[in-house]
């Protein structure tokens, strides 16, 4: 799928070669509706169509050229009359298919020229106006962003300890998807766009180079859309796209920061229940052989003391105490990072984000406004041919 404006001021889908259909009003041949696609399938076509019509051209006037220095050979050596003669009417079928195949490429150039200047041609001004629009859109839509998240820094770290919830842990996951999502969809938005123009004008060039060469073509003529392509050629290579997928790709990293250090403090949460849990259990089993050998049981007397089963238990849940104090003081300084980090990183990555999202969306509104009001200037210069060809 590509990218390209989808006519509600915002990132759209669009159908399978890049660009979505747009009403263009009745072009005089009761099609009403037209469709840029269709329009760039018919000019693929008629491409394809000139192609093989030029093609046969180049194979019949070789094979003309053959008859013609055969003949030549035939009268030099004086070549029995009926044999010239023959060679002759070949030559003249062959004209006729030439003239044929001339008609034929005069009349797909002229279909060409025609599509490419009353239906492409327009339908590239409203795609540029509804880039501008949708820049602007999203413009306005960055601005109240950016504000919003500049309230994050009105947020302090409270002395609460409460630890992440399932429901946080989830919010988080989610987040990253979504941020995830959005650094491709730019990132494809772009790439699309760019690599539009560049073919676009690209087979214009082309088109136009081979229709100033061609002997076969008559119909040359200076086109508008030529230089409205390379003026949004140069447009598009102005824009800091990097500058703004960064800032994404930054978000996503402090998010995934955030999502890590969750897992951790999860796991962490993990091993100090376990070692709770096992406390518990060894005290339990203490209790019982106190209540079995009595609570100080032991054999002998001062150095001689000997260790009974009671005392080798009491040393083993002292021990298990320890450790699940200190697993608990561990997942407690994990919930107090986990908070710290969730709200620093918030607080420095989305500001930085949607400030760098609204400077990208303010030089794309600007550029699409300079190229579709470059196309509308009453005082257009003509098409430098010598530009072009260089």
């Amino acid at each position: 799928m590509g990218w390209a404006w989808s006519g509600g001021g915002g990132y759209g889908k669009t159908s399978s070669n890049g660009f979505s259909r747009f009403s263009m009003g009745d072009d005089g041949g009761g099609s009403g509706i037209l469709s840029h696609s269709s329009t760039v399938e018919r000019l693929y076509a008629w491409e394809k169509k000139l192609f093989l019509d030029v093609k046969s051209y180049e194979g019949l006037k070789q094979e003309h050229d053959k008859k013609v220095g055969l003949l030549r050979k035939q009268e030099v050596r004086g070549v029995d009359y009926l044999k010239m003669e023959k060679n002759r009417m070949e030559m003249e079928s062959l004209e006729s298919k030439m003239l044929v195949a001339t008609q034929s490429i005069d009349t797909t150039t002229s279909e060409i020229i025609r599509l490419r200047e009353s239906e492409l041609f327009p339908q590239l001004l409203e795609l540029v106006a509804g880039l501008m629009s949708m820049w602007r859109g999203m413009y306005e839509c960055h601005q109240v962003q950016t504000h919003m998240v500049q309230q994050l820094e009105y947020l302090t770290n409270s002395l609460s300890t409460n630890p992440t919830s399932n429901d946080h842990r989830q919010a988080a996951l989610q987040l990253e998807i979504e941020v995830d999502r959005w650094y491709s969809a730019f990132c494809s938005l772009v790439k699309s766009q760019r690599d539009y123009v560049y073919s676009l004008t690209g087979w214009l060039r082309l088109s136009l180079f081979q229709c100033h060469h061609n002997p076969l073509v008559k119909n040359i003529q200076n086109s508008d859309i030529y230089s409205l392509c390379e003026e949004w050629q140069q447009a598009i290579d102005r824009i800091p796209d990097k500058v703004a997928s960064e800032g994404i790709k930054t978000l996503l990293s402090v998010i995934h920061a955030v999502v890590v250090q969750q897992v951790e403090e999860q796991k962490q949460k993990k091993r100090s229940d376990a070692a709770f849990k096992e406390f518990e259990k060894k005290t339990e089993e203490l209790r019982s052989l106190e209540s079995k050998y009595g609570p100080y049981s032991a054999e002998g007397y001062g150095e001689m003391t000997r260790k009974t089963p009671v005392s080798e238990k009491r040393a083993k849940v002292e021990a298990l105490r320890s450790r699940a104090d200190e697993e608990k003081s561990k997942y407690q300084k994990s919930v107090g990072v986990t908070r710290a980090m969730t709200l620093n990183n918030l607080q420095t990555g989305f500001p930085n984000v949607f400030q760098a999202m609204t400077g990208f969306a303010s030089v794309c509104m600007e550029a699409f406004e300079s190229v579709y009001n470059f196309k509308r200037s009453s005082d257009r210069a003509p098409l430098d041919m010598k530009r072009l060809l260089t």
